[in-house]
């Protein structure tokens, strides 16, 4: 390696080491959150949310800011990165999965409470010749979640 390249390799270091440390702070964020969804502790996931969000505006900002100098980490920093990024990619797969879980069961639990709802809600009516009024189906109910 020469002069010019080693120079260029130590001066974008630490914006790669600036990126590791944002990468480690998400994937400790995604752990948390994933083990409270596993947990079904769906209140402190939803607390868990801002800090991941949080991480993860940090780590595209240091990633945007490594893209802008144009550098790549080099040896050791090179296999942390690799590594980070196998951690992110698995954690973020099961984070998703896990989303979609809880989201799955809070939408059967809102469907069953807005069911069981509907009708007490209603009066009882009668038809044409005094039998009791048909009741009506319960709605459909679809959620949708941006994670």
């Amino acid at each position: 390696m020469n002069d010019m390249t080693g120079k260029a390799a130590a001066s974008h270091a630490p914006m790669i080491q600036a990126l590791l440390n944002a990468g480690m702070r998400l994937t400790e964020a995604l752990r948390e959150e994933n083990e409270a969804l596993a947990r079904l502790d769906l209140s402190r996931a939803a607390t868990l949310a801002t800090a991941k969000m949080q991480a993860s505006d940090a780590f595209a900002a240091a990633f945007g800011a490594a893209m802008k100098t144009g550098g790549s980490a080099q040896g050791e920093l090179r296999v942390a990165a690799e590594k980070l990024a196998a951690r992110l990619r698995d954690l973020s797969e099961d984070n998703r999965r896990l989303l979609e879980r809880a989201i799955g069961l809070q939408s059967r639990v809102i469907e069953t409470i807005a069911g069981a709802a509907i009708p007490a809600a209603r009066p009882t009516t009668y038809g044409g010749l005094g039998e009791r009024a048909m009741a009506r189906q319960t709605p459909a109910l679809a959620l949708t979640a941006r994670a």
